[in-house]
């Protein structure tokens, strides 16, 4: 039990002047996204764009996209970010969608609606549904696994860490609900086999999501620059759903991301409507019912003052830093990138085992560096936005000078985070992480959190 006096609601208010500067106070402690020290979570194009975006968010800030015949600009502004997202990524007139909260919900929703439909078809009852996914799906469909009660089924990677098709073919049984696949993943940056299983998917007549929320505003326009693309959207006839985030490589602000299905057929499954309620009928396309306009806004205004000529621009820069930083980080001895990423994220690894890359990440956060780890196998990871071409070689001159720090104190292996880092990813019982980590979440949530300033 803690001692220490519960936060309440101040008697009297502070006024807006001191609530500014406690908030200002409270980023202090935050990464420094601005000065381009991190490499994923923010998509930053500096604070002219920070502004537009403000703009166009304050204008709807109070509307609510729960009732789109009260606010009828937002119904329109979804309307025509689901058109424009479709053409993107070659939709005929066919395909329907909507926005929603982020990545996360536009992965929750395919698996409900097409666990709902296989339901409706009575082919999995009582039978559990299955999805099966690469081992290297975003997360975000695992925890739609558990909320949605679908059990996740893995399928291999390849070596050059994209998944199995044979594998996955193998996978399908009679309980299967629906593929899914990335373009690209989000630890690697590959794009799986959309080809492949978009023809499997056809042979037996099964849903097949391509989860392209990384991926889904930059494909498009890598291969208009002349980049090499695999087909990954509806030009694939077994694809039946895509995701893509505003969010990220939209570059609106946080809370937007795009949820196409070929046609009402499959997106009506995920509809929920409450017709006897005494508050009244209840129809929902998502799972929120309040919807914030200002993402409506904020999503709208940025693809319209982007557009093709200005997203192309920044693809353009995002892919030469991309490529600068891979063959610098591949030219550093005892580094190599993770398989041949696909557009601008990849994941590296140390070459030797007396090399540990865990402790290569402690040494680049000491230098300023926000540094996010993976797993199985161990690596580093980046995620490329255009304001990182200014830091290319501070980042590479501190990741050598990193590099060869630790080589020459392997001991740094055994402390730290990379100790923590190093012995979690090799833990064989992995249940027990979980359990470690389920604690750390219940005390971070809990009435004793400590606060960090």
């Amino acid at each position: 039990m803690s001692n220490r006096e519960p936060i309440t609601l101040p008697e009297k208010g502070l006024g807006p002047e001191k609530v500014l500067e406690l908030l200002k106070h409270f980023k202090k402690g935050d990464v420094d996204y601005k000065e381009s020290r991190t490499w994923s979570l923010v998509y930053y194009l500096g604070e002219e764009h920070t502004r537009f975006l403000l703009e166009a968010m304050g204008m709807f800030l109070s509307e609510n996209g729960l009732n789109p015949m009260a606010f009828q600009s937002l119904k329109r502004m979804e309307h025509e970010i689901v058109q424009m997202t479709a053409g993107m990524l070659h939709g005929d007139r066919n395909v329907v969608g909507m926005l929603t909260s982020g990545g996360t919900e536009s992965c929750l929703l395919p698996v409900l609606a097409y666990r709902n439909l296989a339901e409706s078809k009575k082919r999995l009852k009582p039978v559990q549904p299955e999805m099966i996914v690469p081992e290297s799906i975003h997360v975000a469909w695992e925890k739609a696994a558990h909320y949605f009660k679908v059990k996740m089924v893995r399928a291999p990677l390849r070596s050059d860490f994209r998944v199995d098709v044979e594998a996955v073919k193998k996978l399908i049984n009679r309980n299967t609900a629906l593929i899914v696949a990335s373009a690209p993943s989000y630890p690697h940056g590959v794009i799986d086999p959309i080809e492949e299983l978009g023809r499997l998917a056809e042979e037996h007549h099964l849903p097949f999501h391509v989860d392209s929320c990384l991926g889904g505003f930059f494909l498009p326009f890598m291969e208009k620059l002349g980049y090499q693309v695999p087909p990954f959207d509806f030009r694939v006839p077994g694809v039946t759903s895509i995701s893509a985030d505003v969010h990220k490589y939209g570059y609106s602000a946080k809370g937007a991301s795009v949820l196409l299905y070929r046609n009402m057929d499959y997106m009506k499954h995920q509809i929920f409507v409450s017709e006897s309620w005494p508050g009244g009928v209840f129809a929902s396309p998502g799972l929120l019912g309040t919807r914030p306009g200002g993402a409506f806004a904020a999503a709208w205004a940025t693809m319209m003052a982007m557009g093709w000529d200005g997203y192309l621009e920044q693809t353009k820069i995002v892919m030469e830093t991309a490529r600068a930083l891979m063959e610098g980080i591949a030219s550093i001895p005892g580094l190599e990138l993770m398989g041949q990423p696909d557009m601008s994220v990849f994941g590296y690894r140390s070459t030797s085992p007396r090399l540990s890359i865990f402790a290569v990440g402690d040494q680049m956060e000491e230098r300023g560096w926000h540094i996010d780890r993976l797993q199985k196998p161990d690596g580093l990871h980046a995620m490329v936005t255009p304001l990182h071409r200014r830091i290319v070689d501070r980042y590479l001159e501190d990741l050598r000078e990193s590099v060869e720090y630790v080589r020459e104190n392997p001991s740094l292996a055994l402390k730290g985070s990379a100790a923590t880092y190093g012995m979690i990813s090799k833990v064989p019982l992995r249940g027990v992480v979980k359990n470690e980590v389920r604690k750390m979440m219940e005390k971070m949530y809990g009435p004793d959190m400590e606060m960090p300033f």
